[in-house]
C-alpha cells in the first residue's frame, strides 16, 4: 500500500484531518492544480470555445482513452492488487459494459445517465457469476476460471445474441445527451469522463480504508489465516469480483459512448493481458498504479514503439536478411511490449506507483533522505 510519511512537525489535530486523503497543504493544492488543469485542458485546444491552439487536439483523445483504461484497470487493481484474486477475462466484463449500455440506450431508450449505472450493475452481477470457482480454486485454477469467461462472454455476445449486439460487425451507440445538450464532440464527452474517473479513483483508494477494504487485504496475504479470526472469505471474493467487473463495466460503457460505437476486436484476449500487464507495470496494490500503468503503456504504444520500429526496419534485413518487413509494426510491436514488461517485472517489480512512493518519502524526509 501507499506510504503516508509527512513532513516532521505536521500533526493531526482532529479526526477529520486523521482520515484525510491528501494530509498535508501541498498535496491538498497539488491535488486541486492538477484537477482544474485538467479541466482547462480542452478550453486551450483549436475545437474549443475559444478557439485557442495551446495544447493539440490530439490530447484530448488521448487523455479520454487513458481515464477510462485507469477506471478499468483500477478494477482489476481491487481484484488483484487489494484481495490478491487473479483475473483473465476482464476485457470481457468490459465487454459486457459496452454492449449493455449500448443495448439499453438503443433498445430500451434509456438516456445515457441511466444506462450508464444499469449497465455497470448487470456487469458486476455477470463478474460475481464467475467468481464462484474462487469458494474452491485459487491460483492458476482461478486464473483458468478466469479465463473461460474471455472466451464465453464473447461468444455468447457474437452468435447467440447476435440480433441484439450485431454479431461481429461494429454496434452503433446513441449520441449521450444532458438536458438536451449533444455530447457529441470529444470534447463535451471529456466533461464526463474526466470527472467520473477522478471520483472513480477516489473511491477505489477509500475502499483500502474501510472494512471491507482491510478484509480484502488480509485474503490477499493469508486467506486462512483470515478464516481463523472470523473474516468471510467467500463473501469477500466475491464482493472484490463485483466491484471489479462493476469498474469494468464502466469503462466498457464509456468507451462505447465516447467512440459512438462497439466492436467484439476490442476486448479479445490480448486486451486483458494488456490490462493485466497495464497493472504489473503501474503497480498492484497501489492507488495511483493503474493511472501510472496506463499511462505508460500508451505512452509506449504510441510514442516509445513507432519510433523504434523505424530504425529496426531499417536495421532488420542487413542482419536477417530473411525477415519480412512489410508487416513489421504487426510483428515487432507485442515482442518489444513483452520486453518492456519483462524489464520491468526485474527492475522495478512493485511497479511505477512504488517507486513514486520511494521519491515522496525521500523528498519528505529531506535532507536526510537516505
Amino acid at each position: 500500500m501507499s506510504a503516508n510519511i509527512r513532513p516532521s512537525g505536521v500533526f493531526d489535530t482532529s479526526y477529520a484531518q486523521d482520515i484525510a486523503i491528501n494530509r498535508t497543504r501541498f498535496d491538498k493544492q497539488l491535488a486541486n492544480g492538477l484537477f482544474i488543469l485538467l479541466l482547462l485542458i480542452p478550453l486551450l485546444t483549436v475545437q474549443g470555445p475559444l478557439g485557442l491552439n495551446i495544447v493539440p487536439q490530439l490530447w484530448i483523445g488521448t487523455i479520454i482513452r487513458i481515464a477510462i483504461f485507469a477506471i478499468s484497470v483500477q478494477g482489476l487493481n481491487i481484484l488483484v492488487g487489494y484481495t490478491g484474486q487473479i483475473s483473465l477475462g476482464h476485457a470481457a466484463f468490459m465487454a459486457i459494459g459496452a454492449y449493455s449500455g449500448a443495448i439499453f440506450a438503443r433498445e430500451l431508450g434509456m438516456s445515457f445517465w441511466i444506462a450508464l449505472p444499469m449497465s455497470a450493475l448487470f456487469t458486476g452481477l455477470v463478474g460475481l457469476l464467475f467468481g464462484l470457482p474462487s469458494l474452491r480454486v485459487k491460483g492458476f485454477y482461478l486464473a483458468m476460471a478466469t479465463l473461460a469467461a474471455q472466451f464465453i462472454i464473447p461468444w455468447l455476445l457474437r452468435y447467440p445474441l447476435e440480433p441484439l449486439t450485431n454479431g461481429s460487425r461494429p454496434l452503433e451507440v446513441p449520441v449521450p445527451e444532458v438536458f438536451g445538450l449533444s455530447f457529441a464532440h470529444e470534447n463535451a464527452m471529456y466533461y464526463i469522463i474526466i470527472p467520473l474517473s477522478v471520483f472513480l479513483m477516489l473511491a477505489a483508494r477509500n475502499i483500502a480504508r474501510t472494512r471491507t477494504g482491510r478484509a480484502f487485504i488480509s485474503v490477499r496475504d493469508n486467506d486462512l489465516a483470515a478464516e481463523l479470526l472470523g473474516i468471510n472469505v467467500f463473501s469477500y471474493k466475491l464482493q472484490a469480483f463485483f466491484l471489479s467487473a462493476l469498474y469494468a463495466g464502466i469503462a466498457g460503457c464509456l468507451l462505447a459512448f465516447e467512440s459512438n460505437s462497439v466492436s467484439l476486436d476490442s476486448f479479445l484476449l490480448d486486451r486483458s493481458i494488456e490490462l493485466l500487464a497495464m497493472l504489473v507495470i503501474g503497480g498492484a496494490g497501489f492507488p495511483l498504479g493503474p493511472l501510472f500503468g496506463v499511462s505508460f503503456v500508451n505512452l509506449l504504444n504510441q510514442n516509445i514503439i513507432p519510433a523504434i520500429i523505424p530504425t529496426l526496419n531499417n536495421l532488420l534485413p542487413a542482419v536477417l536478411p530473411f525477415i519480412n518487413t512489410i508487416n513489421i509494426y504487426a510483428a515487432l510491436n507485442p515482442l518489444l511490449f513483452g520486453f518492456a514488461l519483462m524489464v520491468f517485472l526485474i527492475v522495478a517489480p512493485r511497479g511505477l506507483a512504488h517507486r513514486w512512493e520511494i521519491f515522496k518519502i525521500a523528498w519528505k524526509l529531506r535532507p536526510f533522505s537516505h
